[in-house]
């Protein structure tokens, strides 16, 4: 019962968009409604206002962490955990607040691979920020992490449930930026700090 209450507070709090609060707070349009129509802090971002872009991105990041911190901290089994991973992941990607037309679940991601273990979501990090410093694509450098991500878990010996919620929630990843894959193969893709006219 414990682990089935973790799993459905996952799933709600991963359904809190941060990027619509954060727009809301800051009286910016809805992120859905410009740039890419994704709510998420690289969207934000483009509406020109860092500061409301920080924000969510702290915000879905936070998301992931307490939800798998406490599920850990409450002593659940490595698979109820690797549950609530994929739980509070799929609540930002299909978030039940938002009729299920969430964000691409990048920051989150982190905040969940941070909580799983700090050199994972270090090295998932630390990947992103170096592609996107080398490319200036956003979406490259969320793959690049995405493709990291399980192959850290191996190399650092996670529990074999953990790594494989890694790699679901790498494809899912994957999955999300399909759109931005088709935009960098036909050089399409904004490249990051991009402001669209909102």
């Amino acid at each position: 019962m414990m682990a089935l209450i973790f799993v459905f507070a996952a799933y709600l709090l991963g359904s809190v968009s941060f990027a619509v609060i954060t727009s809301k707070l800051f009286s910016l349009p809805d992120p859905r409604s410009y740039g890419s129509g994704n709510p998420g802090a690289t969207n934000v971002l483009r509406s020109g206002k860092k500061a409301a872009a920080a924000l969510t991105l702290f915000g879905d990041a936070a998301k992931g962490w307490a939800a798998v911190f406490l599920a850990i901290q409450f002593a659940l089994s490595d698979a109820q955990i690797a549950l609530v991973v994929l739980a509070v992941f799929l609540g930002h990607l299909f978030p039940v607040f938002l009729r299920f037309k969430g964000g691409k679940g990048v920051a989150t991601a982190l905040g969940v691979l941070l909580a799983l273990n700090v050199w994972v979501g270090l090295g998932a990090l630390a990947t992103w920020l170096l592609m996107a410093l080398v490319f200036r694509f956003s979406s490259l450098a969320a793959l690049s992490a995405a493709a990291s991500a399980p192959v850290y878990a191996v190399l650092l010996g996670l529990p074999r449930e953990w790594v494989l919620a890694s790699g679901i929630m790498s494809l899912l990843l994957v999955w999300r930026h399909k759109s931005n894959i088709q935009k960098l193969l036909a050089g399409k893709e904004a490249r990051i700090g991009k402001r669209s006219e909102v």
